[in-house]
């Protein structure tokens, strides 16, 4: 994609690659480059540090956490932890089912639909952000709270504090949502470029890796961080494949960053000056049976802080030379620069080949689907075909490779098979005819009815209050509860998702289809013998039959909009 003249938000824009992204950005001429970071005194400070060099381009500062609501954007994790309000408010945004309400209060969708960004470059470092949230501290924190509960057997506000806790540092849950929300936003603001800066957690080092955040090795933090990124891209590997979105691509620097400045000041950990202590011989505490964490304070507080020289690498803090020399040795991380992830962001987004592009790399290498596998395909469903006739067996849905939709889908044209058995048929019926026979079919036929209840699908009856059902049922998910409230429109969607629908909506919705599909074989040329449609006239089948499995796959290519895109 050209650059000039584009509007790009960059996420990340402070840190040490952002920066180093933007300058090499603003060598293209961009209409516009949205600065996000964290505070909002760092994203107006790279507004500041590079408006000499920005030309034409207005820059434009914007803040924020983009892992949550856009109202608490701008709280710190304590604060929205330390909230009761605030914590049910993210476990809602990340555990519930993904709807409009979670996408359009979401700080990131607010964000992209604001500016309608043409490219989007991600440079935030997400594993790190949610990894280091760290869950095994807070199982240590859980599992003192649950000690006590079983020792008093009461329920404290303090442990269901703590368990609230645990469920908001689940890493899954928020990078997934973290997708969706990205995917959908995109999509609606029609972004034609995503590009991300991602990690492999480590350096590119193994498991073997000196580097750690605790006392065992590999520190099982930093390897959280990397099991995240490994889910984070092939997060984006599947926003890849999905039709309508983005371009997405991920660059995966796999060495230490460096370097953004090389100073002699104040040495700062977490933002605050490390301050001197000293402890005299005379001072010096005697180990007994037991080791106390908060000492004897034999200590003295010098009132001054830690100062040398050291070398800022940005998002990964500043070395001593001691330490970056250590790390950067040959064997060991060594280093990248972030002018050289700048050049290949640029290139990828200009559509040059860096063989950088992770995602293209996942495309490129992974085993897909095989001419020897279509070719034995046949060979598999016509063996199918002849135990169904020899044994009498209809082998319609067992809902075990779901979704219920699935299941639903093959059942009910299963069903329309059975009464009408051809296309024509079908949409000739009078619509109070079809549901009348769909019905009695259902009534008469004790074997069908079975099998759909059995693996957990209602049948939902003409009238639309009746369901015949078992003591299984998939939709709606129970999630814990023990009932739920009818409401018309979540019988239409339990319908949809997953019930047997003999009503009248829904055989029309049926017509319909095949009206669709017929249309679209009545405008394929005939006397075209190319290779130009894999769905042709042969696919079909001139005599009109009707197959379930066909059907149900052009629904979800057509109507669900599930259609695989790469081959």
């Amino acid at each position: 994609m050209d650059i000039k003249q584009r509007k790009i938000l960059l996420l990340g824009g402070y840190g040490l690659v952002g920066t180093a992204i933007i300058r090499k950005l603003l060598q293209y001429k961009p209409k516009e480059i949205i600065i996000l970071s964290l505070f909002e005194h760092e994203s107006k400070s790279a507004c500041d540090l590079l408006d000499s060099e920005s030309g034409s381009t207005i820059l434009t500062p914007e803040w924020g956490n983009i892992f949550i609501r856009h109202s608490l954007k701008d709280l710190s994790r304590q604060d929205i932890l330390g909230q009761s309000q605030n914590r049910q408010q993210l476990l809602h945004d990340v555990m519930d089912p993904f709807d409009d309400e979670i996408l359009s209060t979401s700080m990131l969708d607010v964000l992209i639909s604001k500016h309608q960004p043409n490219i989007i470059i991600d440079s935030v470092n997400s594993a790190t952000g949610l990894a280091y949230q760290d869950i095994y501290n807070g199982y240590y924190s859980l599992s003192n709270e649950l000690e006590k509960a079983k020792s008093t057997e009461t329920l404290s506000n303090q442990l269901i504090e703590e368990i609230e806790k645990m469920l908001t540092t689940l890493y899954v849950p928020q990078i997934i949502r973290h997708i969706q929300i990205l995917h959908q936003s995109m999509v609606n603001n029609k972004t034609g470029v995503y590009i991300k800066v991602g990690t492999t957690g480590t350096g590119g080092m193994g498991l073997n890796i000196p580097y750690t955040h605790s006392e065992e090795q590999p520190s099982r933090v930093l390897l959280s961080k990397t099991s995240l990124a490994g889910a984070h891209t092939l997060l984006l590997f599947l926003m890849g494949r999905t039709p309508n979105g983005p371009i997405c691509k991920e660059v995966k620097p796999a060495a230490a960053i460096a370097w953004k400045g090389i100073e002699y000041g104040e040495v700062k950990k977490h933002g605050k000056p490390i301050q001197l202590y000293d402890c005299s011989v005379e001072q010096a505490e005697t180990l007994k049976d037991t080791f106390s964490f908060s000492g004897n304070h034999n200590w003295n507080d010098t009132g001054e802080s830690l100062k040398s020289v050291y070398i800022d690498t940005g998002e990964n803090g500043i070395f001593s030379r001691g330490e970056f020399e250590t790390i950067t040795a040959a064997g060991q991380m060594e280093f990248i620069t972030p002018e050289e992830i700048a050049d290949n962001i640029i290139f990828e987004i200009l559509g040059d080949s860096t063989g950088h592009d992770i995602i293209n790399a996942l495309d490129n290498s992974i085993m897909g689907p095989t001419y020897r596998a279509g070719y034995m395909r046949h060979f598999a469903l016509e063996k199918m075909d002849q135990l169904m006739k020899e044994f009498d067996s209809e082998s319609i849905a067992f809902e075990i490779l779901g979704p219920p939709r699935l299941s639903k889908l093959l059942f009910e044209a299963q069903l329309l098979k059975k009464i009408c058995g051809e296309f024509s048929c079908i949409i000739a019926e009078d619509l109070d005819d079809l549901v009348q026979r769909a019905e009695n079919y259902i009534e008469n036929n004790p074997g069908l009815r079975s099998e759909m209840i059995s693996v957990g699908l209602p049948i939902l009856m003409a009238d639309g209050k009746r369901i015949l059902r078992g003591p299984i049922v998939k939709i709606p998910a129970q999630l814990g509860r023990k009932s739920l409230t009818i409401q018309s429109d979540k019988i239409n969607e339990w319908a949809y998702a997953g019930w047997i629908d003999l009503r009248i909506e829904n055989m029309a919705l049926w017509q319909t289809r095949i009206e669709k599909i017929l249309s679209n074989i009545d405008d394929l040329p005939p006397s075209d013998t190319s290779s130009r449609f894999h769905h042709g006239i042969q696919y079909w089948k001139e005599n009109d039959s009707l197959e379930i499995g066909k059907l149900a796959a052009w629904i979800f290519n057509h109507e669900d909009e599930g259609l695989r895109i790469k081959r």
